[in-house]
């Protein structure tokens, strides 16, 4: 009995021990927790404040204001119509600019996200006159990318660039077949008898088809018709140059799409006459990429601490 009795209190104490231990560790995961979230949020905060006084000083000086249209024209990317506006406004407004540089490496894109862009160049262009907008091109400037390049009063490429390819295209799929193969039926109900338009999964139609290229064929003389408006006299129009065709930079100069030669650091220095060079391009700042990182940290830290400890949250 005695043995019994020793055993039982043995069990007790270890279970006691081993509580009050899984306690500990507890409270030192929400310690490291908070102190890592503390932590995070000074940072952030100091982050900011330097942002905020940086954002706040002026550009001083004579320069050359740089915009920075890279990549894919759309929505959410860093070429989209609300980033490279921002930059726009933000390059025109300081009073050391003596001229903007947009320098386009682009694709294309979004048709209206680029016609937004030039709109928005127009609009400055009048709101400032004496500050001069010039487009420097370098590997890539099609498309949507030459849609906002023929707003510049200038544009200047290299030799090897690619430019053009004024047209407008609707990708779609069709997989009508494969459902057959499958065995699979396609079940959809609509209000509206074109409300199923150029849908993948019933075959295409030869009326949705012509509606589909009445539609593209509307914004294709849009485009054309701002790079006429962009151009003027300077474009020597031929048969295929709204084809969607592309040229090089030196072709593109032949055709009046281009009007010369030369890199930032030829425009600024000898044609703007500012060596000087800022970028106004709208970046993820260094506040952002913190709160970002340490929010994904912070986060992370969260869920293996409930995870750690779930036994004892109820």
């Amino acid at each position: 009995m005695a043995d019994n009795d020793g055993q039982w209190e043995r069990g007790l104490i270890e279970k006691l021990a081993t509580a009050a231990l899984q306690e500990q560790r507890r409270a030192r995961r929400w310690g490291i927790f908070w102190k890592l979230l503390t932590f995070a949020y000074l940072t952030t905060l100091i982050v900011l404040a330097i942002d905020w006084r940086d954002g706040g000083e002026s550009k001083s000086g004579r320069h050359t204001a740089l915009v920075e249209v890279k990549g894919i024209i759309g929505p959410g990317t860093d070429a989209s119509a609300e980033k490279v506006a921002l930059a726009l406004q933000a390059a025109f407004k300081d009073k050391g600019t003596q001229g903007v540089v947009l320098r386009i490496n682009s694709p294309g894109g979004s048709p209206v996200q680029s016609q937004s862009i030039y709109d928005e160049i127009k609009r400055l262009r009048l709101k400032y006159p004496a500050i001069p907008l010039y487009a420097v091109v370098e590997d890539l400037c099609a498309s949507g990318g030459y849609y906002v390049a023929a707003a510049a009063d200038t544009i200047y490429v290299a030799k090897g660039s690619i430019v053009g390819s004024i047209g407008v295209r609707m990708d779609n799929f069709g997989l009508v077949g494969l459902m057959e193969k499958l065995g699979i039926e396609r079940r959809l109900i609509t209000a509206g008898k074109n409300k199923a338009l150029l849908d993948p999964f019933l075959p295409l139609e030869e009326s949705h088809k012509q509606i589909a290229i009445e539609l593209i064929g509307e914004i294709h003389g849009q485009f054309i018709a701002a790079v006429r408006e962009g151009r003027g006299q300077r474009l020597k129009e031929t048969p295929d140059m709204f084809s969607g065709l592309i040229w090089s930079g030196a072709k593109s100069v032949e055709l009046g799409l281009a009007d010369a030669f030369g890199s930032l650091d030829y425009v600024a220095r000898e044609v703007i006459k500012a060596e000087d060079i800022v970028d106004y391009t709208q970046k993820e700042n260094l506040a952002e990429k913190v709160a970002r990182r340490f929010g994904a940290a912070v986060a992370s830290g969260f869920i293996e601490l409930v995870a750690s400890s779930g036994a004892a949250i109820r």
